[in-house]
């Protein structure tokens, strides 16, 4: 379905990927075709879902101060910069240090524990025992 061969780039160089989606909608149709069964299959693009679903009113603020600080950041002449929330003052992360290590969420720490009380989950699901 992909032609590999073909690679298309969008106006600053970077590769443009084909939809993985399609892809496999694709060999989902193939697979039930090879058995004979007729099934109706629908692909939604998931960022169709993404954008559909409005941001609460936090998410929105938080959004907005992280696109002034990259906007700031910018006409400062900083590249290669995130923007991020710390202990409560937005900050410029260097890209290099934002991905260099994985980022590991302590079970008995308070944003574990927030995790399974925004969920609605009980501690007992998410338990190691």
């Amino acid at each position: 379905m992909f032609n590999d061969s073909i690679k298309e780039a969008d106006p600053s160089g970077n590769i443009l990927f084909k939809d993985i989606g399609l892809l496999l909608k694709k060999h989902i149709e193939n697979y039930f075709k090879e058995r004979s069964l007729d099934v109706r299959f629908k692909y939604i693009e998931p960022s169709y879902m993404i954008r559909a679903v409005p941001a609460n009113p936090p998410r929105h603020i938080y959004c907005v101060h992280l696109a002034q600080n990259a906007v700031h950041a910018a006409m400062a002449g900083k590249t290669g910069v995130a923007m991020g929330c710390w202990h409560g003052h937005y900050v410029h992360v260097p890209i290099g240090l934002a991905v260099a290590g994985r980022r590991q969420v302590d079970p008995k720490g308070d944003l574990w524990h927030s995790l399974i009380e925004a969920t609605g989950q009980s501690p007992k699901f998410f338990s190691r025992s």
